[in-house]
C-alpha cells in the first residue's frame, strides 16, 4: 500500500492541541518533531559530543511539527479535508500560539494533492433521498434521486466522510418543508444546501475560514439556489459579539454543526440561543471516545438528546432544545 506522510507545522506549545485534533478525527498516530526539545537535549549533553551536525536541527522546520501518514486511495482527499477543517477548528478553542498550522503533503502543497484526488471522487448515494455529485462527473439520474452537485475544493465538505453521511441521513428524517436552517462549520456548504433541497425554505451557513463564503455560494449556484435564500458568513460564532448579534434568537428549526467534538461543546450554549423550542441540533465529528462530554454539555445548554447514531467509529448526535439555560 502507498503511502502520503502529512506534516502540520505548528509550535511546542501547538503539538499538544494538534495531536488531540487528529485524535478526534481518528489519526491515532503521529510523529512529533519539537527543535526546542532537540535543541535542549543538545546542550545538556554538550560534553558528550564531539561536533554537532547542524543539519540535524534543520530537518525540523520551524518550531515544531505534527507528522502523520494516510493511505495513497480514494479516501484520502477527503481525509485531508477532514484534518484541515479540524486545524481551522482549532482557532476556536485554542487560547495558546499554535503555528501556521500549514500542511505539507509529501513535499507538496495540500491543495496541488487535493486537485490530483479529484479522480477519484465519483457520484454516490447518501441515505435515501440523495445523490451526490461532483460537478466536474455526469450523472444519469434514472432514480429520481435529488442530486447535490458540489465542488468541495480544498475545504471540508465532499459527502464521502462518515460524519458528513450521518448529518445528511438525519437532515432527510428531520428538514420539515419552510424549515429555518443555520449550519455551523459550514466548510462546502453541503449540509445547508441539502437542506434547501430537501424542502427548507432559508438557511444561514457560517464557518470560520473566510474562502469558505465564495465555495459555498458557488456550490448553492450550482444547484439553482441563490442569495435570497442562502447566506453564508465568516467569522468566529463564540467570540466575535457582532457576528453572534447578526444571528438571530429562536429563529432556526434546525441546527447543523459537523466539525469537532471541542467546538461542538464550547458552541452548544450558543445554538440554544439561536434553536427554536423543540428545534433539532444535529451534531457530528464526533468520536465515539467523546460522546459522553457531547451530550453533557448539550443537556447543561438546555438540549435533550434524541439519538446518536454511529457509523464506524464516528457519532452523530440529535437533540431536541427543551428550555432557556440561565
Amino acid at each position: 500500500m502507498d503511502w502520503l506522510k502529512v506534516t502540520v507545522q505548528t509550535t511546542s506549545e501547538g503539538t499538544e492541541s494538534v495531536t488531540a485534533m487528529l485524535m478526534d478525527v481518528g489519526i491515532n498516530e503521529v510523529q512529533i518533531d519539537d527543535v526546542f526539545d532537540l535543541k535542549n537535549f543538545i546542550e545538556n549533553n554538550e560534553d558528550k559530543w564531539d561536533y554537532i551536525d547542524e543539519e540535524l536541527i534543520k530537518k525540523v522546520p520551524g518550531n515544531a511539527s505534527v507528522t502523520f501518514y494516510v493511505p495513497d486511495n480514494e479516501r484520502a482527499g477527503n481525509t485531508l479535508s477532514v484534518v484541515k477543517d479540524g486545524i481551522k477548528q482549532l482557532l476556536l478553542v485554542s487560547g495558546i500560539d499554535i503555528g501556521t498550522l500549514e500542511l505539507e503533503i509529501d513535499g507538496v502543497s495540500d491543495e496541488s494533492w487535493l486537485n490530483e484526488w479529484k479522480k477519484y471522487y465519483k457520484p454516490f448515494a447518501i441515505g435515501e433521498k440523495i445523490v451526490i455529485r461532483p460537478e466536474w462527473e455526469e450523472y444519469e439520474n434514472i432514480e429520481d434521486k435529488i442530486v447535490l452537485t458540489i465542488n468541495p475544493a480544498h475545504v471540508f465538505g465532499t459527502g464521502l466522510h462518515q460524519t458528513t453521511q450521518l448529518c445528511i441521513q438525519q437532515l432527510e428524517k428531520h428538514t420539515k418543508l419552510g424549515d429555518k436552517i443555520l449550519d455551523l462549520g459550514c466548510g462546502s456548504g453541503i449540509l445547508s444546501i441539502a437542506s434547501l433541497l430537501l424542502g427548507a425554505s432559508e438557511a444561514l451557513a457560517i464557518d470560520l475560514d473566510p474562502e469558505a463564503i465564495d465555495i459555498a455560494y458557488e456550490n448553492a449556484g450550482f444547484n439553482g439556489i441563490d442569495k435570497g435564500r442562502y447566506s453564508v458568513l465568516s467569522g468566529n460564532v463564540i467570540t466575535d459579539d457582532g457576528l453572534k448579534s447578526s444571528v438571530a434568537d429562536g429563529k432556526y428549526d434546525v441546527v447543523v454543526a459537523n466539525i469537532v467534538a471541542d467546538v461542538i461543546i464550547a458552541i452548544s450554549a450558543f445554538a440554544s440561543e439561536k434553536i427554536k423550542k423543540d428545534g433539532i441540533f444535529i451534531t457530528s465529528g464526533i468520536i465515539k471516545e467523546r460522546l459522553e462530554d457531547v451530550k453533557a454539555a448539550l443537556n447543561e445548554a438546555g438540549f435533550n438528546v434524541l439519538e446518536a447514531a454511529i457509523k464506524d467509529e464516528w457519532v452523530c448526535v440529535v437533540a431536541t432544545f427543551m428550555n432557556r439555560v440561565r
